[in-house]
């Protein structure tokens, strides 16, 4: 069965925003990039949805709709009754006119199938007294229900989806022909390969508006017909709730939308907490009106107001098919769960540095509620340990101290206003301060000159090994001093040359008194030589020469 959802690689940025709000965890990631797990996701497409940078991807049916309308068979559309919350003013008449354009053959709405649906569903209360029956037209919810609460199935309506349904009755009316549902579901698609032949293609609202634009196509308002149609208002929050014509006495009627809200709601039918409830569940909050794909995403109130106005008072007159026909069976598609042993997640809770219980942040910047969570989705290989971005930071402080704290020259940190941030060992020891407190917060005048400082500041260029003597200390540094704009501070770093300093002056002294000592030489030797230059002749004046070129040699050392 092909992925419905896919992953634009060099677009995620490891913001993990996608894992927060997908309500079953169903993504992994692996190399800085996520992956969506199709077994265990249940394509509410909320990931779809919050990603910033557009990375999660739906499959797009557009060309596979087009061949077959090339095929020669009749191709019909069935339109979601949400499509009126999704192009404005336009109702059944106008779409079913543009979509013609495309080459389709017929248009009609879903909410034909939301007829026979509902009624279905009072017959199941009526006759059958189910003590539960949840609603059966949202598939994420079905999916949640197959892969992680199957105690809940025996309770999940075993009806076809008004999807299903509309599409089957288009097939019995129309021998040979395709179908394609339009609408503002991801899940749908999924529903469609998994359930036979009724539904030969999915598209959404959004692939649909890029086809007409690229054809030309502009939808137009029509004379509609609003006397019936009240199954146009199932993609409204209760808007199943709203269609019924009879309640059974003895039921209790609710809405639960939202993943979250639907969550607690099966876990509270597991408890056994429910009884004599029919609940319409869906896994969108405003439920089908505020679709993942939905092209224009409106307030809940704007799209539910558009579908309100559009739906009839009154259903549409339709026959209704025998019960067996719009029969639907949910299969079991749990998982044993692989959890770690607790040696185990102790050992992945020390990786992450999670030690003792107050380490355990539960923050959820990694997308998991707690670091427990986060733990056991790292043994079952679908997170990674870098992901506890409070841990990598702390990591990266510690590493920072760490380095900063032992490294053998003298560090300071100022802020933009020449008050001392931080220093290490080696700026206290050079600069005699016995405890970090005493200048933490001070001006850095307190301590040393802030001239320099100040013309990094103004001139923004950076000095680099300038010796300085700093008289207060009785010291030679050499240093330097950078500015760094994103973090608004100033790094000082003094290389204490004092050694080296004293060597250069001693070798400077030494030259001095080596030089002196043979200009004494010389004119001793050339007392003398005046004395002897009788005996000597010239041989006084190569002397001179000689010793001459010896002072010169030692001052040039």
């Amino acid at each position: 069965m092909a992925s419905c959802l896919t992953l634009k690689k060099s677009n995620c940025k490891n913001c993990y925003k996608c894992i927060r709000h997908c309500p079953v965890k169903s993504i992994r990631f692996s190399g800085s990039q996520a992956h969506v797990m199709e077994e265990d996701c249940v394509l509410c497409g909320q990931c779809v949805v919050v990603c910033p940078q557009n990375a999660k991807q739906i499959v797009d049916e557009t060309e596979k709709v087009k061949v077959l309308l090339q095929s020669g068979d009749p191709v019909y559309a069935s339109l979601a009754p949400s499509f009126v919350a999704n192009y404005d003013g336009v109702g059944i008449r106008g779409m079913e006119a543009a979509l013609k354009q495309l080459g389709f053959a017929g248009v009609e709405e879903t909410a034909l199938g939301a007829t026979v649906v509902k009624r279905e569903y009072e017959r199941l209360l009526r006759e059958e007294k189910r003590d539960i029956l949840i609603s059966s037209c949202c598939h994420s919810v079905n999916l949640l229900i197959e892969k992680y609460y199957p105690s809940a199935l025996p309770f999940l309506a075993d009806v076809q989806s008004p999807m299903q349904a509309h599409c089957a009755a288009i097939k019995r009316a129309h021998p040979g022909a395709k179908t394609v549902f339009i609408g503002p579901c991801v899940a749908k698609k999924d529903e469609a390969q998994r359930y036979g032949d009724l539904v030969d293609a999915v598209l959404t609202f959004e692939e649909l508006t890029l086809w007409m634009e690229q054809a030309g196509v502009v939808p137009q308002a029509c004379e509609e017909d609003t006397d019936t149609g009240l199954a146009r208002l199932f993609p409204t929050s209760g808007g199943i709730l709203r269609t019924l014509t009879e309640r059974v006495p003895g039921y209790m009627y609710l809405v639960v939308d939202g993943m979250e809200n639907v969550i607690a709601a099966l876990q509270d039918i597991e408890q056994g907490k429910v009884h004599r409830c029919f609940i319409e569940m869906s896994a969108c909050p405003g439920s089908c009106v505020n679709g993942p794909v939905m092209v224009r995403r409106k307030s809940v109130i704007t799209g539910s107001l558009a579908v309100n106005v559009y739906a009839g008072g009154a259903d549409f007159p339709l026959e209704q098919p025998e019960a067996e026909l719009l029969r639907k069976n949910f299969p079991d598609l749990t998982r044993k769960p692989n959890l770690p042993s607790p040696m185990e997640l102790q050992r992945i809770l020390k990786e992450m540095g999670k030690t003792k219980p107050e380490d355990e942040l539960n923050c959820g910047t990694c997308g998991y509620d707690t670091c427990r969570e986060k733990a056991i989705a790292i043994y079952q290989g679908k997170a990674e340990v870098s992901m506890c971005l409070p841990f990598l930071k702390e990591q990266a402080e510690h590493f920072s101290d760490s380095m900063m704290r032992n490294t053998p020259v003298a560090m300071l940190v100022l802020n933009e206003e020449l008050e001392v941030q931080q220093l290490n060992n080696a700026a206290q020891k050079l600069l005699n301060i016995r405890y970090p407190g005493d200048v933490l917060g001070d001006q850095v005048i307190r301590i040393m000159d802030s001239s320099p400082f100040l013309q990094v500041l103004t001139t923004g260029r950076d000095i680099r090994d300038r010796r300085v003597y700093l008289a207060d200390y009785d010291r030679y540094v050499e240093q330097t001093i950078f500015r760094d704009r994103e973090s608004r501070s100033l790094l000082c770093i003094l290389r204490d040359v004092t050694e080296q300093e004293e060597a250069r002056l001693k070798r400077e002294d030494l030259h001095r008194q080596t030089a002196e000592t043979a200009d004494r030489v010389v004119e001793k030797q050339m007392r003398i030589v005046q004395q002897i230059a009788s005996l000597l002749g010239e041989t006084a004046a190569e002397t001179k020469i000689a010793l001459t070129k010896l002072k010169e040699s030692v001052n040039d050392e």
